[in-house]
């Protein structure tokens, strides 16, 4: 009996434009060897991946990979929208990287390619529709920034981060495979709608305490990924010993891929009743302490740092609201996905907006320093102190950052519909802690003028002007960005 699979190259277009770009990007390095070429490749292989991924979403949900009606590869409007957002951050981050390219201590072209390779594991990521793919997509999104970390020759700082992300990184992973593997005995399958459908109709398995072993084992593997409160500490020291785009697009692009793989497995294979106390504690620890140790914090990225460990409680706080009741009825459970999902997408912009301020304002292949050595920089430079100040405004979740503003209003809206207003209650209590050191950085940029910051390069300057516009012009237009997460 043979086995006939159709495969849809539209729905793999934006993947064929990934990888294409990592190989294009290796080949034009080893030919022309001319690095202003290799980053032209990159980011135009960057540039045309967002355009086909868009174009690829359009038609309503493709499926291929598939054995009867389980596919290994669905690509919709989450997925398009995924895979565009992680082609913007490439790009952004690429701009952000001409400082650390030019002063000749990273080689240009296994920097280009290895961003393409973690491209294209993220583009591949969204669509995933088993457990196998989810997996090896998120590894190849995470791979390549071991690399990135330390490749900055000479750094002492940059190694010891580099193999503080490995060790930490290796472990999550092996977590998360051996509760796939549990999952597979319990279920039988890994795909992700089965496996929903299978633990769905079958309360029996739901009490086998394997069962319970599987799901704990892959919720902590992922939660590593988004350096959620336990397994946070490697996220500050990591962020602080990379080089500074390399520490924007791990606080961006690795978060977002953590998130995406969590919200595929909890929407559509783990049983809410199951993950969502687990969550709902995740997202108390990892709000609270992120903003109560970034209160103490005086160097500027490990500031950063510790804000997106906050933020991604504020990301997990509406999966958690699946817990009650009210959470599992299927109009609160699609609000609390496009939530998340919508906070996420906000959160990497003004992120990336944040980070290409401090990248602007620093010396070339310099790291973050310290809040006092930005003291004042908005005076000297005020359109891009102007930008910084915008971006952690809209961080803080205040107007006229409207992004930032929206995206707490719907992920407190999504809990009050899932009956969940006690975490809409911490929620707003960490949002107004998280003004104390948002507003305490954006105010040193106005402060008495310190020590002379760099002038900012007219790539990085374009590149936080570009992220501030993005997440100001999405802010106008919420509703637009939460009707294709919903989807």
């Amino acid at each position: 009996m043979s086995l006939v699979q159709s495969v849809d190259h539209v729905a793999l277009l934006p993947a064929y434009l990934a990888g294409g770009t990592a190989v294009l990007v290796l080949l034009v390095d080893l030919l022309v060897a001319r690095p202003a070429v290799t980053v032209a490749v990159a980011a135009t292989g960057s540039a045309v991946t967002a355009l086909g991924a868009a174009l690829a979403g359009t038609g309503g949900t493709r499926r291929t990979f598939c054995v009867g009606a389980d596919c290994s590869w669905l690509y919709g409007g989450r997925a398009a929208l995924v895979a565009v957002v992680f082609a913007l951050l490439t790009l952004g981050v690429l701009a952000l990287s001409g400082p650390l390219l030019r002063s000749g201590r990273v080689p240009v072209g296994e920097y280009c390619f290895l961003l393409a390779c973690a491209l294209t594991g993220g583009v591949v990521l969204g669509a995933a529709g088993d457990l196998i793919t989810l997996i090896v997509a998120l590894e190849t999104l995470t791979l390549p920034l071991y690399v990135l970390v330390g490749l900055r020759r000479g750094s002492l700082a940059g190694a010891e981060a580099a193999v503080t992300f490995f060790v930490v990184s290796v472990v999550a992973t092996t977590l998360t495979l051996l509760g796939a593997a549990l999952l597979y005995a319990v279920a039988g399958s890994l795909h992700l709608d089965r496996l929903g459908a299978t633990l769905a109709a079958r309360d029996d398995l739901l009490d086998l305490p394997l069962t319970t072993v599987a799901v704990a084992l892959v919720v902590a593997g992922l939660a590593f990924k988004v350096a959620a409160v336990p397994f946070h500490a490697w996220a500050p020291a990591t962020y602080d010993g990379a080089p500074l785009p390399v520490a924007a697009y791990l606080s961006t692009a690795s978060k977002l891929g953590g998130v995406v793989a969590l919200l595929a497995v909890v929407e559509r294979a783990l049983p809410a009743s199951v993950t969502g106390p687990v969550l709902a504690a995740l997202a108390v620890l990892t709000m609270t302490v992120g903003n109560l140790v970034a209160l103490r914090q005086r160097r500027t990225v490990r500031l950063l740092a510790w804000s997106s460990v906050a933020q991604a409680g504020y990301i997990l706080a509406p999966l958690g609201a699946l817990a009650l009741a009210g959470g599992r009825t299927a109009d609160a459970r699609a609000g609390a996905y496009a939530a998340a999902v919508a906070y996420v997408v906000f959160f990497v912009l003004l992120e990336l907006a944040a980070f290409a301020g401090v990248v602007a304002l620093r010396p070339a292949d310099g790291d973050g320093g310290t809040l006092a050595d930005l003291s004042g920089a908005a005076r000297r430079h005020p359109w891009v102190g102007g930008a910084f100040a915008l971006a952690l405004i809209g961080l803080a979740g205040l107007p006229p950052g409207l992004a930032g503003l929206f995206a707490k209003v719907t992920v407190v809206r999504a809990l009050l519909a899932g009956h969940a207003g006690w975490l809409a209650l911490v929620v707003a209590v960490n949002a107004v802690l998280g003004l104390a050191y948002y507003l305490r950085l954006a105010a040193t940029l106005y402060a008495a003028p310190g020590p002379a910051t760099a002038r900012p390069g007219r790539a990085v300057a374009l590149a936080l002007g570009v992220a501030t516009a993005l997440a100001v012009l999405l802010g106008f237009a919420p509703q637009v960005v939460l009707e294709v997460a919903g989807r």
